[in-house]
């Protein structure tokens, strides 16, 4: 850090930001600088490289957020570069579905290839709230049931398919309720220290009668809604329960796959069989690329290829992204990124737990996650806000989560440098004794 927060370049480049930005943004980080008495304007970023991100005040800071987790094999990572300079030397556009590039054909048979369906169909899109849209418009083909079970502090992005089934932050859906999907439920989240057997059971019971659900939609551990891990078994038991009362389980992995979580796709890893996957954020190395993949069987619900086309987009499965995603899902697998994210992950809870749960004046409940998906929960929402900004002045990017905001989320590249994470851990602790010490002192 050659300049401290708030530097002048910064603040300059955050009043153009407020003169032209919706105002909903500014009154947000308005809100949380008055929940945590610190400053909250963001940095802006200058360039990126691998883990680091520079400021317009060229500080340097250690990305432990990976932009949301779409940069997952790091910034700029060079196999990523190599493909899109590739590709832009070929074309940057096709005509999606009419007239499509081959390097979209490639993507598609790779990403079915990699699926967990024996014979898989892909729809692709940009975003994780497109892959969650084409899913349950699937749904609703293959079952002809409008309903939707969902769950509360789940995230599945804020396009009006995902709203009316996003239970991160009833806010979001409120002012839009009239337009959304009324034929949703919620559920609660179940924890690690829940029963999986009960929590079940609860579902079971309160299965909505009047509009039985064509769907179930879950992320197989919460990431913006606080990184909460599931039971053991429960996801495994859902698609039971989903199986016997004729819905289908829909899994939003665009958080959690491709390595996230420790495996490939984490619900499958917890034994889960959904019907359809969602993916997005990090599929694209960068680029906004996502999909939704289903067996062929299930897919034909969306009628013969002659037929009208019912779901399509300008920019879906575009060349750029395609490509990208293609050396994405090289490097990937190639360097067993997924075991690696499962190994460095136990490795940095185990190390936050030691520096943290011992202090209770620190004011950190638990430390959470499943492989790179990891949360640091606070006591407080002032202290996680406060917790956030310390180590942003300190040099690392963290993202809050939790409808609360309680908890501190870390989602690095899953190609960090361990000894970057070692001195993340060092630098928490100091952040959170000095916060202790100035509340200490306070009258």
């Amino acid at each position: 850090m050659v300049r401290a927060l708030p530097a002048a370049e910064g603040q300059r480049w955050v009043e153009r930001l407020a003169a032209t930005e919706c105002p909903a943004l500014t009154a947000r980080r308005a809100r949380r600088a008055e929940q945590s008495g610190a400053d909250h304007d963001p940095i802006l970023w200058s360039h990126s490289l691998g883990s680091n991100v520079w400021d317009m005040d060229g500080n340097r800071y250690v990305d432990l957020s990976a932009g949301f987790g779409a940069a997952a094999l790091g910034h700029r990572h060079p196999a990523v570069l190599e493909a899109l300079s590739q590709q832009a030397a070929r074309g940057l556009h096709a005509l999606g579905d009419l007239q499509p590039s081959d390097v979209k054909v490639e993507l598609l048979e790779r990403l079915c290839a990699l699926s967990p369906f024996e014979d898989a169909r892909a729809i692709l899109g940009l975003s994780g709230s497109d892959a969650v849209g084409a899913a349950l418009k699937t749904a609703a083909l293959a079952t002809g049931r409008p309903g939707v079970l969902a769950f509360e502090g789940g995230y599945h992005g804020l396009a009006y398919g995902s709203l009316a089934v996003c239970g991160y932050n009833p806010g979001f859906r409120r002012p839009f309720a009239e337009q959304c999907n009324p034929h949703v439920s919620f559920a609660a989240f179940p924890g690690p220290g829940d029963d999986a057997a009960e929590a079940l059971s609860q579902i079971a019971a309160s299965w909505p009668s009047s509009s039985p659900p064509g769907a179930v939609l879950i992320e197989p551990m919460l990431g913006r809604g606080g990184v909460v891990v599931p039971p053991p078994g429960f996801l495994q038991g859902l698609g039971e329960l989903c199986r016997k009362r004729g819905a289908l389980l829909i899994v939003d992995e665009v958080m959690t796959g491709l390595g996230r979580s420790g495996a490939w796709l984490c619900s499958v890893e917890q034994g889960a069989r959904p019907d359809l996957v969602c993916l997005g954020k990090a599929l694209g190395g960068g680029l906004p690329v996502s999909a939704t993949l289903g067996s062929a069987q299930l897919m034909r619900a969306w009628g013969e290829p002659g037929g009208e086309a019912l779901h399509t987009s300008t920019f879906a499965g575009n060349p750029l992204g395609a490509a990208t995603a293609l050396a994405t899902l090289q490097v990937l697998e190639q360097q067993r990124l997924s075991e690696r994210s499962a190994q460095l992950g136990q490795h940095l809870m185990a190390r936050l737990s030691e520096a943290l749960l011992g202090a209770p004046e620190l004011g950190v409940r638990e430390v959470r996650g499943r492989g790179l998906l990891v949360g640091i929960v606070c006591d407080s929402t002032a202290r996680a806000l406060q917790l956030g900004r310390a180590l942003l002045q300190r040099g690392y990017i963290t993202v809050p989560a939790g409808s609360d905001a309680r908890v501190v989320s870390l989602t690095p590249a899953l190609t960090i440098d361990g000894a970057l994470l070692e001195a993340f851990v060092e630098a928490t602790r100091e952040a959170l004794g000095e916060l202790a010490a100035r509340q200490g002192a306070s009258p």
